[in-house]
């Protein structure tokens, strides 16, 4: 059996459509209402500027080591076959010198040759940086020709160029 429907209330019908949706109020705005506000911001936003200023800074003057570890890198495909291993072994401390050159006094640079070289090099990258082969290998390396050089076998040889590639991304330069 299906109930019926109860009636319907007049004055409950007539509360109902007197009723109207909620009044929500206008969204809060997200603009500073006080100068402080204002004031932080600004200096927040330079703080930034300066930090990617500094940043650039940095990059720029760390452009030598780029174009070093580039060169590097063509030194190194060249160690691979025997046939350029020697003019690559000869185009690495020539490497280091130059890049040595770009950022040290030409006076205190260029005339470094041997053990003073080597000195030079370690005492720039915070400790001894290469083994002794190594060191060896860039005090002698000026004196000795690329058919000599090509007698230097690969692991050898690539252990030179991490060696150079160690000094180039680790050395300190003082301001």
């Amino acid at each position: 059996m299906a109930t019926a429907a109860p009636a319907k209330d007049p004055l409950l019908d007539a509360a109902l459509r007197g009723l109207a949706d909620i009044a929500l109020p206008q969204p809060v705005s997200m603009m500073p209402q006080t100068p402080a506000w204002a004031a932080l911001g600004c200096f927040i936003l330079l703080l930034i500027a300066l930090a990617c200023w500094r940043w650039y800074r940095r990059w720029e003057a760390n452009r030598y080591r780029r174009e070093a570890l580039a060169d590097l890198r063509k030194i190194e495909a060249g160690l691979a076959a025997a046939t350029t291993r020697g003019e690559a072994l000869v185009a690495l401390p020539v490497l280091l010198k130059r890049t040595a050159l770009s950022i040290w006094p030409r006076e205190s640079v260029a005339g470094l040759y041997g053990t003073g070289w080597t000195g030079f090099l370690d005492a720039h990258s915070g400790g001894p940086v290469f083994p002794i082969a190594s060191a060896r290998f860039f005090e002698e390396a000026e004196y000795r020709g690329s058919q000599a050089l090509a007698t230097v076998p690969e692991p050898e040889a690539r252990a030179y160029a991490a060696a150079a590639r160690h000094w180039i991304e680790a050395h300190h330069v003082r301001a």
